[in-house]
This record gives structure tokens, sequence and C-alpha cells, in this order.
């Protein structure tokens, strides 16, 4: 969605608008797991990796103006009719330092290559006070390591420590075999946003049948 290199879903960005927009209840789950992080606020909301602007009503919901950045034009021919946005890297956001009240970062981490990179700029472009949601599949429970065909059992191999990119899913019909996914462990994810500069507030779990599918996080610039 919006990292170094040729856009990954500029191939698949009618049928990934197909694919979000009926997102049914996941979608919802992820809309409110974003608006519980979020909270109420005014000013600009960067949605970093916006692709077709599917979250956007949820920061505008809440008060925020959304503007979004994403590198794949095919996904943004869409996002346009939801929201302001611009062409542009993750890794190299077109902001000035410390110019932005808040940002988020929702179902994207796993389509870039080095996400750390990602928070770094995220907290540049950050005001002290600034806040970051970031909300994605569960690094524990969803990836190339994990089965849930037998859900609500759900078998987890030792690929969890593989930190690559892998187009290997269980689901045939998803993302992740037309477009491929780097796995973050919870680990990596969680030291990598204190390491960018950023102090954790609150994180938060949520999914069907008692295993969370989805991960997500606050956390504010302090300086």
């Amino acid at each position: 969605m919006g990292s170094t290199g040729t856009p990954a879903y500029d191939a698949h960005a009618d049928w990934y608008e197909d694919f979000i927009s009926g997102g049914g209840d996941y979608l919802r789950r992820v809309h409110a797991t974003v608006a519980d992080l979020l909270g109420a606020g005014e000013g600009v909301c960067l949605d970093v990796c916006c692709g077709t602007g599917a979250h956007a009503s949820v920061p505008a919901d809440l008060g925020w103006t959304p503007v979004g950045v994403d590198l794949s034009g095919g996904q943004l021919r869409h996002a346009s009719r939801r929201l302001p946005v611009t062409r542009g890297d993750a890794t190299a956001l077109p902001f000035g330092d410390a110019s932005l009240p808040a940002a988020m970062c929702v179902l994207s981490s796993t389509d870039l290559p080095d996400y750390p990179a990602v928070l770094r700029e995220v907290a540049r472009v950050l005001r002290p006070g600034g806040r970051f949601v970031h909300v994605g599949v569960h690094p524990c429970f969803v990836g190339a390591f994990a089965d849930w065909g037998q859900h609500p059992g759900v078998v987890v191999d030792a690929r969890y420590a593989d930190r690559s990119r892998s187009f290997d899913s269980w689901n045939t019909n998803g993302v992740r075999v037309r477009v491929g996914a780097w796995h973050i462990p919870l680990a990596d994810l969680v030291n990598a946003t204190v390491a960018a500069g950023l102090r954790l507030l609150r994180v938060a779990e949520a999914g069907p049948g008692g295993v969370p599918d989805l991960f997500g996080l606050l956390a504010i610039r302090e300086r």
C-alpha cells in the first residue's frame, strides 16, 4: 500500500475495493477498535497507507479531518472519493516535522517491508502530544504460521519467528495470497513503536470466538 517499490496493490485495487467494502462484521470490528483507541478530536488525522480510504469515516465521525497518503495510484482512485489524498511513501511522509495532531495506520503494517521506518516517520510528523493509532491483524494469531481452518481452534506453527514476506495462507480468497504479507511478531511491533519515540498508552484485542484476530495500540509523541 505505501512503501518503496512498485505498489503491490495497483494490480488489485478494484478487487480490493470490492473486498474491503464487503468486510461485514470484520470491518465493523476494525472500525470499532480504531474509534475506541483514537477518540474524539479535531484537526488532521493522517491515514497512513490509506488504501481505498475504507477507514476514513472513523476519524471523520469523531470530529477529525482525515487526510490519506498511499503509494498506490490504483488505490487512491477509490480513496479520493472518501477523503483528500496525496501519493507518497510511508517511509518518507510528505509532511513537515511536528505538523500533525493525529495519525493512524489500519490493516497496513503487514504490507510494509520496514514498518519500524514508518513508525519513525509517524513520530516525526506528529506534534508533541499527538496521538497515533495502529490497528492490524493480530501478530500472534494471524499470518502464514496460523491455520484458522478449524476455528475456533487456531493452529500456530514455528513460522511465527519468520519475519519474511509470505503468500501462504489457509484462506485462498484473501489479501495475503494476492499481495503477500510481512510478518511482524508482537514484541517487534511494540518495541519498534517505543523506539520510534512514541509512548504506549493502550493496547486492544478483538476477535470472534475468544481468539483475537485484531491487535491495536494507542501511542503519543511526548516531545
